[in-house]
């Protein structure tokens, strides 16, 4: 049977306890999702258990063959440990959230996006951005790359958007249309616009963004 090592670098996006001293890891990787068995981890002296800890960057190796769908961790050595998350509870808590849901779509749709996707959210609440930015550009971003269509060029109508028109978000058609007072204008969307092609420090330095954020944070979290 074939057996291969993949050395890769990987976050954690689950660890289960399993016997008396191993785990079972769901790890993200550039090459996409990977489960494997992490043994002896729980031991007090493991040269493992600093590469597996939640919120940490680390250089991998997963002994792989085709006789299980599991593979075997092998090394595990930290690259980057985003300490600064572990601080503020609200950081903390969408950190933990964000690899709550990437670990779940991830079950059902697999993109080598993702792990580019996670290493700015987390980079970002370590540099202290808002976690309110972040799950926005999040929540943007991991809808983009599952394939979900965000229409910001045309309204609910089919015609194409004005700078000089109000709109209100509809999720039902994914879309904008025209409304009057609709808290959605121009700014607003030229922000979402670079929000799905920009990185997410490049976001963070758009001039007038916390005026927009609260309405397009609520629009980010309808597209999921």
């Amino acid at each position: 049977m074939l057996e291969t090592d993949l050395k890769t670098r990987a976050f954690v996006l689950r660890r289960t306890n399993y016997g008396e001293t191993d785990r079972i890891l769901n790890l993200l990787t550039p090459e996409g999702k990977i489960s494997c068995l992490a043994k002896g981890v729980r031991k007090e002296k493991s040269k493992l258990a600093g590469g597996i800890e939640l919120f940490t960057l680390s250089n991998v190796v997963v002994h792989r063959s085709q006789k299980s769908d599991l593979g075997l961790l092998t090394s595990a050595k930290m690259e980057i440990f985003y300490d600064q998350i572990l601080k503020d509870l609200s950081s903390l808590e969408l950190a933990s959230n964000i690899l709550k849901e990437i670990n779940r779509i991830s079950e059902h749709v697999d993109s080598p996006e993702f792990f580019d996707i996670l290493k700015q959210s987390l980079e970002g609440l370590n540099n202290n951005l808002s976690p309110k930015l972040v799950e926005t550009w999040f929540n943007f971003n991991l809808a983009r790359a599952r394939g979900e269509q965000i229409n910001l060029l045309t309204d609910t109508d089919g015609e194409k958007l004005q700078e000089d028109l109000r709109y209100a978000w509809d999720s039902t058609d994914m879309a904008l249309k025209k409304l009057e007072n609709g808290n959605v204008g121009k700014n607003e969307i030229k922000i979402m616009r670079l929000m799905l092609i920009s990185s997410l420090d490049f976001v963070s330095r758009i001039k007038g963004l916390s005026n927009s954020l609260d309405i397009i944070e609520y629009i980010s979290r309808s597209v999921l």
